[in-house]
Parts: structure tokens; sequence; C-alpha cells
């Protein structure tokens, strides 16, 4: 089977027929809080009302289960899989997904690219290669285009890992500014094309630094 219709197969397939194929947990959108429901929870007595921050989640764990319409993949250049988030995602997905990111020709630093999303429980993967150091405008181009793809893609739920803080080397804070400032200025100017983003954050550290700066970002 090529993997145009191994791609259309799984796109096709019911929630519950793709289930059939999970290796491991999933976790669906509605176990997920949202930004004013995590505050409200966690943080004794402080509250976020903004209709905006009900758009956005934090959330802790592995971007290979989530069950929505798209995880954002740290990718390299060649698009063929790597280590930490890369290969994870890649090994979830089956060999297929290399296949089809064999016809894609690469991808330059800040740009992002759509493929499908095959064995794992998200529909699409949005592949974005972040820059090597402390690069403002690269990263927000990845942000942006990231969402400029999902847009054209009609997907509604995305979930992005913290891009280029692992070995590229991008200081973790000055990078969730970046991912925080981009992600609400794209909400704020696209109101009605995404119903939720998802900051996935694999270690404490990063937890640590959304979680100060959400509420910084999203106070109203």
């Amino acid at each position: 089977m090529s993997f145009t219709e191994e791609k259309e197969k799984f796109l096709k397939m019911s929630r519950d027929e793709k289930r059939q194929h999970y290796k491991s947990e999933i976790t669906t959108l509605e176990q997920i809080m949202t930004l004013p429901e995590y505050i409200k929870k966690n943080k004794g007595g402080g509250e976020i009302t903004s209709d905006l921050a009900k758009k956005v989640s934090m959330w802790q764990g592995d971007i290979t289960s989530l069950e929505i319409d798209a995880i954002v993949n740290a990718a390299n250049s060649s698009l063929m899989g790597g280590g930490g988030v890369d290969g994870a995602i890649h090994r979830a997905a089956g060999p297929t997904l290399k296949k089809e990111c064999a016809t894609l020709n690469g991808c330059s630093v800040g740009e992002a690219k759509i493929t499908g999303g095959y064995k794992l429980p998200a529909k699409y993967v949005i592949h974005t290669v972040g820059p090597r150091g402390e690069k403002p405008e690269k990263l927000t181009d990845c942000y942006r285009n990231c969402f400029q793809v999902a847009k054209d893609n009609g997907v509604k739920t995305i979930a992005f890992p913290c891009i280029s803080t692992g070995v590229y080397g991008y200081p973790q804070r000055p990078a969730a500014e970046v991912a925080i400032n981009t992600v609400k200025t794209f909400l704020q100017e696209n109101p009605d094309e995404i119903d939720r983003v998802i900051f996935c954050l694999f270690l404490q550290t990063d937890k640590d630094i959304y979680e100060e700066l959400l509420q910084k970002y999203f106070h109203t």
C-alpha cells in the first residue's frame, strides 16, 4: 500500500476504528484542562477569565498520546526522523510517516510541512525546523507557519512541544516567551480558526516557566 492510500485510510477511520491501532494509552482533549481551569485548580484562588485563555492549555506528558487534530514535530531539516520528540513521533506513527516525509524535499528553518498521523492518535503531524541557538525571528516563523498550515488543512486543535530548546540549544525561558507571544497574537488575529492550542511540556523546568508566563500573558 502506498503512503497516500494508507494516509487516506487512517484519515477516514472513525475514532473507535482508529483506537484499535494505538499501542499505548491516549489522552483526549476533554482530559486536558484549559488555562483558566488549570489556574483555578492549581493556583489557589487565582483566576483567569478571558475567552482567549479558554483556547489555551499547558499539559505535561507524551505528545504522541494526544488524540487531537495535529501535533507539531520539532523536526530536523531532512524530515527523516531523529532523536527526542522527532524520534518518538516517528516510532509511534509507524514507518509510513517516513515514506511520506521522503517526498517533501526536506524543510528549511522556520518552515512547516504537514503529513498524516498514521498510527498516532493525532490525525496530522505538522513538522517544523527550529533554529539552532537563540534566534527569535526564526522561532516565531516556526509557530506562525505551523498555524498557517493548520488553517489551510482545517486543523482546529494543535499541540506544540518546546521547539529548539533541546539539543538545538535555545534557552528555555526566551523560547517560551516567543512561543506564548506568537500563539497569543495568532489567537487574537484569528479568533475562529483554532479551538485549542496545547503547550505540551516534558520537563518540569518548562512546566514551571510556562505556568508563570501564561498567567502573565493571559491574566485578563
